[in-house]
């Protein structure tokens, strides 16, 4: 992790991405499966989760998918950007390839703006790292 001051722009911008694609991929979600939410609450999981019901199913897809994690990830790199950190590089890949994964195998999804989101990020770190000085650390 390098620290720099100010902010770069494809840094900002793909942590932009990554959170609305997060945040709408829950949203929209949890909208869509409001029906089942009570049986969520009332335990109805319970030794019961790997089973392939609608509630089950829209469990696993909504408040324990990928939503909430991709939105935690954009927030935090927005974040870390705002404060002249550049993230590190395997967090980049890491969305990338599960991005390319998800974009393979499901369509249509926003799989495919998660890959050039990641992608806008990965090339930001690496600019970024190109216009820095070496990190330099001293135990004191």
């Amino acid at each position: 992790m390098q620290q720099r001051s100010g902010g770069n722009q494809m840094i900002g911008w793909a942590g932009g991405i990554l959170a609305f694609i997060g945040a709408g991929h829950l949203t929209v979600g949890l909208l869509a499966s409001s029906a089942y939410v009570g049986d969520w609450l009332s335990l109805r999981l319970w030794g019961h989760w790997w089973e392939d019901t609608t509630w089950a199913m829209s469990f696993w897809a909504n408040p324990a998918g990928f939503g909430l994690p991709l939105a935690l990830i954009g927030v935090l790199v927005v974040w870390m950007n705002r404060k002249g950190i550049v993230p590190p590089a395997f967090l980049a890949w890491t969305v990338l390839a599960w991005a390319v994964v998800c974009a393979y195998m499901v369509e249509p999804t926003p799989a495919p703006v998660v890959v050039i989101a990641a992608a806008l990020l990965l090339r930001g770190i690496h600019r970024a790292a190109e216009h820095s000085e070496p990190q330099r650390f001293s135990v004191r």
